[in-house]
């Protein structure tokens, strides 16, 4: 160490303070990443009126937290996370961002209170309980629940008692159909002689989303046949693309389908009738007359006139039959539901990527006409295009991802530094090379006693070598390095030069 410190240059002064520089600052970011807390998301969607209870408490149990979103989340450190739960969760505060309260009202009543006021209580409590639990539904940021509760006691008869309503104002993500009905559902299950249809949901946007069945074609009617075109749309375009990505390759197609359904369910009746009619009833009337005796007498005088006898007699034989048939129509009475969802006509649109070869083209326009079935008598259209697809852009992950891209900066810093090290430590070894170059050949060739003459010439290239270094006796000290590491060997070629004079 001694050696290399007294042939430092300036240059190289600087290069090893430099060093020493880097390596300070590489130890203060270490020691800032490694102090610094790693923060994960506890609460979303948050009132700012709320956030302020929150905070308050995390402040009382001493748990770090930071304020993201404009107030709207809270974020603990990694390791509090469990802590802050139970704290929020002690509080009232854990998984609700309303600012409503519920049932915890009654824990403290006065005395003297009215009907009348208990009855308000009663409802007060029982929207903001509601108001708790329809946030906790995944995609709900805040709600507001309003209930018209009847006095059952001035309803003297059942039959002119009101029905008691609710309405509901959502601030949320987009939600489907499933669990706008659920919501629905919860509101009419807890409060008492509350029917379904009297639930009204409505979004922060002012869009009604229930009840979404059973109203006019204008209002809802219309949505519930954009919902089920866009459900339908959304089937076949994935239905097609999943066939053309494992055929033309992973993200070589995009498909988009347009229809036009017939949302309406329609009742047909029909009336066919018989060509021959079927019988009812029957009737058959048979009559006969047998018998012997005289004829009638002559017309006239002689065969009127009594007294006289009776010219001519005969036999009787008389049959006589009748049938009567009543006949029904026949008839066919048929009733038929017609479901809704029928095709009027459907339009699709598939671009796929230039590296697709081109004869390939009328392929897949076969093959996607016979998947969607296409039928031009109907109106149907389909067009496929060419173009050159943008390369997808790459997104740094979320999530789970933080955390090894969290071990991944310190490994980097790491590596880094001991590249750093690397080329500092090779420099400098370059830098004593270059030194020892500028060394007398005979000096650090001096392996075994050597006569004088065979030194002339050596002499000779120390004096033009040194002549280019500093004015410093660079040999002299050279040769006392050499005679402080291995005296032996230098008193052994004294001895030899002595002996030779």
């Amino acid at each position: 160490m001694r050696e290399v410190i007294s042939r430092l240059s300036p240059k190289g002064w600087a290069i090893v303070g430099g060093s020493a520089a880097a390596t300070v600052l590489f130890l203060v970011l270490v020691m800032h990443f490694a102090s610094t807390p790693s923060y994960s998301t506890l609460l979303t969607g948050l009132d700012p009126a709320q956030t302020g209870k929150i905070t308050s408490t995390l402040d009382t149990k001493g748990i770090p937290y930071q304020i993201q979103n404009n107030g709207t989340a809270l974020a603990v450190a990694s390791g509090e996370t469990a802590k802050a739960r139970i704290a929020l969760a002690t509080a009232g505060l854990l998984g609700s961002s309303s600012d409503h309260p519920g049932f915890e009202l009654f824990n403290s009543q006065s005395l003297g209170q009215s009907q009348f006021q208990q009855q308000i209580t009663y409802q007060r409590a029982l929207e903001g309980q509601l108001d708790q639990t329809i946030d906790q539904i995944q995609g709900v940021n805040s709600a507001q629940v309003n209930l018209v509760l009847p006095d059952s006691q001035n309803e003297l008869f059942a039959d002119t008692a009101q029905n008691a309503s609710a309405s509901v104002l959502l601030d949320s993500s987009p939600l489907d159909s499933g669990s706008v009905k659920g919501i629905a559902q919860l509101v009419a299950s807890s409060v008492p002689s509350l029917d379904l249809d009297k639930v009204t949901i409505t979004d922060q946007a002012g869009e009604l989303l229930w009840p979404t069945s059973g109203q006019s074609a204008s209002s809802n009617g219309l949505l519930s046949k954009q919902s089920t075109e866009r459900a339908y749309d959304a089937t076949m375009a994935a239905q097609v693309t999943s066939v053309l990505d494992r055929t033309l390759g992973q993200g070589k197609a995009e498909v988009q389908v347009n229809a036009d359904l017939n949302a309406n369910q329609a009742t047909s009746n029909s009336l066919t009738y018989a060509n021959k009619g079927v019988p009812l009833t029957q009737q058959t009337s048979t009559e006969t007359l047998t018998g012997t005796g005289a004829n009638g007498g002559k017309a006239g005088t002689a065969g009127n006139i009594p007294g006289y006898a009776a010219t001519n007699s005969g036999n009787s034989n008389y049959r006589n039959t009748t049938s009567n048939t009543t006949y029904g129509v026949d008839k066919t009475v048929t009733d038929t539901t017609v479901a809704p969802g029928a095709i009027n006509s459907q339009s699709m649109s598939v671009l796929v990527d230039k590296s697709v070869p081109a004869s390939e083209i009328p392929s897949i326009r076969s093959a996607v006409a016979a998947a969607v079935g296409l039928n031009a008598n109907r109106g149907d259209t389909l067009s496929i295009a060419q173009i050159a697809f943008a390369k997808p852009a790459t997104t740094s992950g979320t999530g789970g991802m933080s955390t090894y891209l969290s071990y991944a900066k310190y490994v980097l810093v790491g590596l880094a530094a001991a590249v750093f090290l690397f080329f500092i430590s090779r420099l400098l070894r370059r830098r004593e090379q270059e030194d020892f170059a500028g060394h007398p050949t005979w000096l650090h060739e001096l392996t075994s006693p050597r006569p004088l003459a065979s030194l002339e010439g050596a002499d000779s290239e120390a004096t033009e070598l040194t002549g280019l270094h500093p004015p410093l006796n660079i040999t002299r000290r050279q040769i006392e390095e050499l005679v402080e590491r291995d005296p032996d060997r230098v008193a052994q070629q004294v001895r030899a030069w002595i002996a030779e004079d």
